[in-house]
């Protein structure tokens, strides 16, 4: 018999078998070679060729900007020698090893990242081997644990993706993307899971029965006995098999659609309205529900304060771990501003821009920025009273990461393309009391929403200092308005810490923001563009 051949490499023995399927994979980073990544990227990229799946066409652009990287570099002369991205060390007592190369890296990684994006299981595959290629390689990576945590959570492995998250948090100085409180979330979120699950086992002790069988058959009839209207006999087996996934690791997104699909049940059962949710991945159990309510006895939870106490810890587990736990919940009384709003909070004051760049880092410049009515600054600024000023009236981010979103501003604005993830990232990075006023949808994407200027008009994605100065000159009800080395990064960057080690990003079109502005300066010197 002829085996099928997969697109994906043939690791090494001594990496062990793979884990059965429905298993969370493991903490341990698997060694993996560059070349046997490389070869499941060029196999991955000819799959999607004729994909119309949008988060996989991104992959499939970024495959083909990493392949295209790598064939640029690969000498023409010698096919035996190693390539020019790969540069190698001194030589160590089991031989020369290769390494991965600098030029390599960056679109190693976003690969890496456009395939977790896309969220299926094979690319899940891809982004969990360039993670792991990338920490065979380079040990410290930030940039790679980070990925291998943020798959490892995706794919369920919860216990395995602390790990990962904590090994990242060690290599940081500044916890710019929130990391630490996603790990104290999943670690608070698991407590709130188990707790759960006890109690479900509790109310229910003929579930140990049914906890060492297999799941897909103990979920099955399980269904099957509700619809007949036999719960007294279905629940013990859908709660056995809930103990079973437990018990044989299932990924914690499996675990959280049995526990899902379970309290709907229960819901029905108790006469209360609303769906159970979707069936447990691996069941596909199609069993007809009741058209009614059956008559009988309550059941054997103690009826609807047990399914409210039972859903309360659910949605509990759920949030804490999207976002951690924190002594408020809500926004922390923050004031929501609307562009007319926040358009007369700006009226009739002096406004500065202060650029995150080395020509603002290495001046002197501290004294006449405070001296402005309102300093805005952007993204991960960095403080440095004598350079920079001390002042920060209103701070402007990218929705995409959390940098200085801990530190106090009268006024702070979010930017986002899109509008869940704005509102997703609202929700899981915000912190409480950190602000005054927040802009609302009104003024997450200025230039897109506000000017109605769209991508034949402007094709780059517009940066944060965009953005704003554009929105600033849009309202145009500021005397005076000027830029604080705006050199459009010719200068470096000027960042906090955490924040320098991430590359100038290449989605913008600084040369085309760079024209905009000089098109409508009334001066410009060395430091200082003014537009009004």
């Amino acid at each position: 018999m002829t085996k099928a051949r997969t697109r994906w490499p043939r690791q090494r023995e001594a990496e062990g078998p793979t884990p059965p399927r429905g298993t969370a994979p493991t903490a341990g980073v698997d060694a993996t070679d560059l070349e046997a990544c490389l070869s499941a990227c060029a196999a991955h990229s000819a799959k999607l060729v004729a994909s119309l799946d949008r988060r996989r066409t991104a992959l499939a652009e970024a495959l083909r900007h990493l392949l295209a990287t790598h064939a640029a570099t690969v000498p023409a002369a010698s096919a035996g020698s190693p390539p020019s991205l790969l540069r190698r060390p001194a030589k160590t007592s089991s031989g020369a090893a290769l390494v991965l190369g600098d030029a390599l890296m960056d679109p190693l990684l976003a690969v890496g990242n456009k395939a977790l994006e896309c969220g299926y299981e094979d690319e899940m595959k891809l982004a969990l081997m360039i993670a792991d290629t990338i920490l065979t390689q380079r040990k410290r990576s930030r940039a790679g644990w980070r990925l291998r945590a943020r798959v490892l959570e995706a794919m369920g492995a919860e216990t395995a993706a602390v790990t990962a998250y904590e090994r990242y948090l060690e290599l940081t100085e500044d916890d710019g993307f929130g990391v630490g409180a996603k790990v104290a979330g999943l670690r608070e979120g698991a407590r709130l899971q188990a707790e759960l699950v006890r109690r479900l086992a509790a109310s229910c002790p003929r579930a140990r029965d049914f906890a060492d069988r297999s799941v897909t058959d103990s979920w099955a009839q399980g269904l099957e006995l509700h619809a007949r209207g036999e719960w007294d006999e279905a629940r013990p087996r859908l709660i056995g098999a809930l103990l079973a996934q437990i018990a044989t690791d299932a990924p914690v997104s499996e675990i959280r659609q049995t526990v899902s699909h379970y309290l709907g049940l229960l819901r029905e059962d108790t006469g209360v309205a609303g769906g159970g949710g979707s069936a447990p991945t691996a069941r596909r159990t199609n069993a007809a529900r009741p058209a009614a309510a059956t008559p009988g006895d309550p059941p054997g939870l103690s009826g609807l304060p047990e399914l409210t106490a039972l859903t309360e810890l659910y949605a509990e587990q759920r949030r804490i771990r999207m976002r951690g736990p924190v002594d408020d919940p809500t926004f922390g009384g923050v004031r929501w501003l609307t562009l007319g709003e926040f358009r007369n909070r700006i009226a009739g004051k002096s406004i500065c821009l202060i650029a995150n760049s080395q020509r603002v880092g290495t001046s002197s410049l501290g004294p006449e920025i405070d001296a402005y009515d309102l300093v805005v600054r952007f993204n991960s600024y960095r403080i440095d009273p004598a350079a920079t000023g001390r002042r920060t009236d209103i701070h402007v981010s990218i929705h995409k990461h959390g940098f200085n979103w801990d530190q106090y501003v009268d006024t702070r604005l979010i930017f986002g393309g899109i509008s869940g993830d704005w509102k997703y990232s609202l929700r899981n990075r915000l912190v409480p009391g950190a602000q005054t006023y927040l802009g609302d949808e009104s003024l997450r994407w200025p230039l897109r929403d506000i000017g109605r200027i769209g991508r034949d008009a402007w094709p780059a994605i517009p940066t944060s200092g965009f953005n704003m100065l554009w929105l600033l000159d849009f309202l145009d009800v500021s005397p005076r308005l000027d830029l604080i080395g705006f050199d459009f990064y010719e200068s470096g960057a000027y960042r906090l810490p955490a924040a320098m080690r991430m590359p100038i990003t290449s989605v913008h079109e600084y040369t085309s923001e760079k024209a905009w502005v000089m098109e409508r300066a009334q001066s410009v010197t060395d430091t200082r563009i003014r537009l009004r």
